[in-house]
């Protein structure tokens, strides 16, 4: 399987925010390449709260590249690629936002979480927090490090696929019956809202049947 997994950290809770992106690009099922950036936001401001998570401040990020000076060199990763994160929800409302920001356009892409994954393929798991499930791995990693979390989601979804013995993003798709979430240019669609207009789909098909 290809993919990339992704993971932000913020600021605050302003999903633009981006202070830190950990990316972890998978290809043939093997992690061949992995990036981790600093990134210093529009807003100085850092919410302890935030800052107590990650431990990232705005001293160490004052004199780092902003996310629109990075954006060149990071959105050949997200481009026509399957994008995982871990709650995938929050992350990809980051990227959307901090796109906004900026005024630049969404990459074309779709995207998926490995919680969802996870729910489906491990149902006995006391929770499904991103550090519980890499205990039940065996994993060990630095929580809240943008490049450790990218990295246990991408194993995430690498046990899974060897877990449902489907190694193609379709096959796997099937298998546990998800769909994948679409950003594009033109707009986005999450992954129960591509559910909904799939079936939609098929039904019209078999009406005009």
């Amino acid at each position: 399987m290809n993919f990339l997994s992704v993971d932000f950290e913020t600021a605050s809770s302003r999903r633009g925010s981006v202070c830190a992106i950990g990316l972890v690009n998978v290809v043939n099922d093997e992690i061949v390449d992995e990036k981790y950036a600093l990134v210093r936001p529009k807003d100085p401001y850092f919410d302890p709260i935030c800052e107590n998570i990650h431990g990232i401040s705005w001293e160490d990020v004052k004199h780092e590249p902003t996310f629109e000076e990075l954006w060149p060199e990071l959105v050949g990763y997200f481009e026509k690629k399957l994008v995982i994160a871990h709650n995938a929800s929050f992350d990809i409302s980051v990227l959307r936002h901090v796109l906004d920001d900026y005024h630049l356009p969404y990459p074309s892409m779709e995207y998926n979480c490995t919680v969802s994954i996870a729910k489906k393929t491990w149902p006995e798991f006391f929770n499904y927090k991103l550090n519980t499930i890499a205990h039940y791995l065996d994993m060990t990693f630095h929580h809240h490090h943008a490049l450790e979390d990218a990295r246990v989601a991408a194993t995430i979804l690498l046990k899974a696929s060897e877990i449902h013995n489907a190694f193609e993003q379709e096959e796997f798709l099937r298998k546990i019956n998800l769909c994948n979430g679409i950003l594009s240019p033109d707009g986005y669609l999450t992954p129960g809202m591509n559910k909904k207009r799939q079936q939609s789909l098929k039904r019209k098909k078999k009406s005009i049947k």
